[in-house]
């Protein structure tokens, strides 16, 4: 990677998710590309699914830190050229998913079988005397559990491949 490219990178490092805000876009694994075309980067963005409701929000977002940070016409763009999955998130990601109290995805091999999200740690005690209560959680990317150890309900990022 060019230090050009390098700076966007550490320049989007600071526009954090809005539905997760202890991680940012680059850690999420959603920025897959920066193109240049003359001296105006475009960045192509990868929703985490295609029905995305805070996609365009980003996009904006990323816009205009790239807007503050000197470049004078940015471009911001999605693209499904690259799918997505759970493997891109950054292990700085990882954590900072954790951080927000959401137990994050294990590592796959491009298989996944619904038992794997029997087996997730508790985000806030690491026991993992944990149940699933429902795969389905408050978005589609999350599933619900319970720690039988420090007795709290949390939600876990469910692993996409």
């Amino acid at each position: 990677m060019d230090k050009r490219t390098a700076d966007i990178y550490e320049i989007l490092e600071t526009v954090m998710d809005p539905e997760i805000p202890t991680i940012s876009l680059v850690d999420l694994g959603i920025v897959t590309a920066v193109e240049w075309e003359q001296e105006n980067p475009h960045v192509k963005l990868t929703p985490t699914f295609s029905g995305c409701p805070a996609l365009r929000f980003m996009e904006q977002m990323v816009h205009e830190k790239l807007l503050e940070s000197g470049y004078k016409m940015p471009k911001v763009s999605s693209s499904f050229e690259v799918a997505w999955n759970t493997n891109m998130i950054s292990e700085k990601g990882l954590q900072a998913l954790k951080k927000h109290g959401l137990a994050p995805p294990p590592k796959h091999a491009g298989y996944i079988e619904l038992d794997v999200l029997s087996d997730i740690a508790c985000p806030l005690c690491d026991s993992r005397n944990t149940t699933l209560q429902t795969p389905f959680g408050p978005t589609l990317c999350r599933s619900m559990h319970y720690c039988k150890n420090c007795h709290n309900a949390f939600e876990a990022f469910k692993p996409v491949t």
